[in-house]
């Protein structure tokens, strides 16, 4: 298999492109990624030498460059990570580069599958689409789902989506849709509420918990993640959609009581904050339809601790690599801060 990884560079996308590299000695890969502020070449180190492997700079929106690469290394499949995913940038900095990503650039690769006898390609999109559950239901996200997104981060990724089933219907693309439920591991970025969280807590401040913390998800580990999204490039049906979570749901409060335990901390140490706009009470997801082709998590809910301790000892013990990642950051911000 020849594949394309657009977007390998991020969180799930760099742990995505590790796992099949060690799973599959046959794969040859091709990450594709712009490199905003959260790509990061350093999330690839330890394989960058492999030969197996490539990088390319380059952006999805960009047809002509999708073109380019797909004929000069003989792409098959393709799996598509890159988008823009931080809720409250959406929410507070304006939503024009999560349109262009996660809805324009979607459209493209689509565009560039049709036009280069792709086998298959994987849009890994995510169970926000679907807006939120009761919080006192027992239901959880099918793929029959109605997608109903609340917030601007959701509706760019439910445009994707929905490009996905109309180029199915209209052009018969062989494209595979997925939803994963929260994902946590190493090599993610830290604005995101658990590496936030362990960074803030290990040098004595305060975590901020919106609302009342009792808005729930559904936790992944992101290697979990990384083998249901190998087996759908082998085994998912073109114009399907498969659901992907571990069945371990957690309100904000129980997590962030999880990671005052390993630090010996008190409840002294959260502070409430006011609620998120649009903040969407409960997510959870019904997994049935993967698991029937043969994925089962590792790090199902009994074993979440497991997976945590495991996460929170990574990022302690990776100091340089979140402070090289810190101050890129800081750097796009100040970047997007002259261009207002």
């Amino acid at each position: 298999m020849n594949l394309l990884v657009c977007g390998g560079a991020g969180f799930i996308g760099s742990n995505f492109i590790r796992y099949k590299l060690g799973s599959d000695p046959d794969v040859k890969i091709v990450n594709f990624d712009k490199l905003t502020y959260a790509g990061n070449l350093d999330n690839l180190k330890d394989v960058e030498s492999d030969p197996r492997y490539t990088f390319i700079q380059g952006d999805i929106t960009d047809l002509e460059a999708l073109n380019k690469v797909i004929k000069e290394h003989n792409i098959s499949h393709i799996i598509n990570f890159a988008a823009e995913t931080h809720v409250d940038r959406s929410i507070h900095g304006g939503c024009k580069d999560f349109v262009l990503t996660n809805s324009l650039g979607v459209q493209m690769i689509l565009d560039a599958v049709r036009a280069n006898d792709i086998k298959k390609f994987v849009q890994v999109s995510t169970d926000e689409v679907f807006g939120a559950l009761d919080l006192d239901s027992s239901d959880k996200f099918s793929e029959k789902t109605p997608i109903m997104p609340n917030m601007p981060y959701a509706a760019a990724k439910a445009g994707g989506d929905l490009m996905c089933n109309a180029y199915f219907v209209t052009h018969k693309v062989p494209v595979v849709v997925t939803h994963c439920s929260n994902n946590y591991g190493p090599y993610q970025f830290p604005e995101k509420v658990i590496p936030s969280f362990i960074f803030r807590l290990s040098d004595g401040e305060k975590v901020p918990i919106y609302g009342d913390g009792k808005n729930v998800r559904d936790w992944i580990h992101v290697r979990d993640h990384a083998a249901a999204l190998s087996l759908l490039l082998e085994k998912g049906e073109p114009g399907e959609v498969y659901n992907i979570g571990s069945d371990n749901e957690r309100d904000n409060l129980e997590l962030t009581k999880m990671l005052l335990d390993h630090f010996n901390l008190g409840e002294d140490m959260i502070e409430f904050v006011v609620d998120r706009k649009g903040h969407d009470r409960r997510y959870a997801i019904d997994s049935s339809k993967i698991e029937a082709l043969g994925w089962k998590p590792e790090f199902t809910r009994d074993k979440f601790a497991d997976g945590l301790k495991e996460t929170i000892e990574w990022y302690l013990a990776n100091n340089e690599w979140v402070q090289k990642l810190r101050d890129r950051k800081a750097e796009w911000d100040e970047k997007a801060l002259r261009s207002d």
